[in-house]
């Protein structure tokens, strides 16, 4: 479901399970992942990609949301919600340098989790990153909102979340919250490369750590309130 592989100070971690839907099972793999991730000390920087190459991530696991008991080895849906944001709040503060390759579709929840990543890369010649709560007529909440309007620029912050946009490859970099893209050949190669390159800033990893919770957390530096990552970790706060 989630491998891991660690080259040099690059550690690839590749999600492996088809579309790559969310539910609690998927969450706590991750999880598990990032604590050998976390565990390590000196330089090191994480690359997050997909063994498919039509889906970075199809979101939700909606089978499984609406008939859960059908599908016993996705786990407990009642501690999804408090789980899921948990980790994308722990995504969004590692203590070390994080890429997303995004190597197919990443659709509401798959979008999160790349917006999460310190910097992304996106295949250029196919797939969509969306937040599509609204054609599917859910409203998106607070913690969320947050996270898209501390990752993307406020004209793309609206057409995302109002508009349901759909961001090609070249799109998204025009718009600039995509760093690079690429063909699906050399997109992983391009983002480890670029990991390395970065992979020095987390020798110091309280360092490197503390100043992303001082942009994202508790009274964040960036927009003087709550902080995105404080949000999703917290979100019985705020209830819409």
């Amino acid at each position: 479901m989630i491998e891991l592989d660690r080259q040099g100070d690059v550690y690839t971690m590749t999600l492996n399970a088809g579309e790559n839907r969310w539910n609690t099972t998927f969450v706590r793999a991750i999880d598990e992942a990032l604590n050998e991730v976390a565990a390590s000390q000196g330089p090191a920087a994480l690359v997050t990609t997909s063994a498919s190459e039509k889906f970075f991530s199809n979101g939700l696991d909606l089978d499984w949301v609406q008939r859960p008991d059908d599908y016993p080895a996705a786990g407990d849906r009642a501690a999804f919600g408090p789980e899921f944001m948990a980790l994308m709040s722990r995504i969004m503060t590692l203590e070390v340098p994080t890429l997303c390759a995004v190597n197919g579709h990443a659709f509401g929840a798959g979008f999160m989790a790349a917006l999460c990543h310190d910097v992304r890369f996106m295949r250029a010649d196919r797939g969509f990153m969306c937040a599509n709560e609204m054609q599917i007529g859910l409203s998106i909440p607070s913690p969320e909102l947050a996270l898209f309007k501390h990752k993307l620029p406020a004209s793309a912050f609206f057409e995302t979340v109002q508009l349901a946009k759909r961001w090609t490859g070249p799109a998204a970099q025009a718009a600039g919250f995509v760093e690079q893209i690429g063909d699906v050949e050399t997109l992983l190669v391009s983002a480890q490369e670029r990991a390395a390159q970065l992979a020095p800033l987390a020798a110091n990893r309280t360092n490197y750590g503390d100043q992303k919770k001082r942009l994202f957390g508790e009274h964040a530096a960036i927009s003087d309130i709550h902080g995105a990552a404080y949000m999703l970790a917290n979100p019985d706060q705020y209830a819409h």
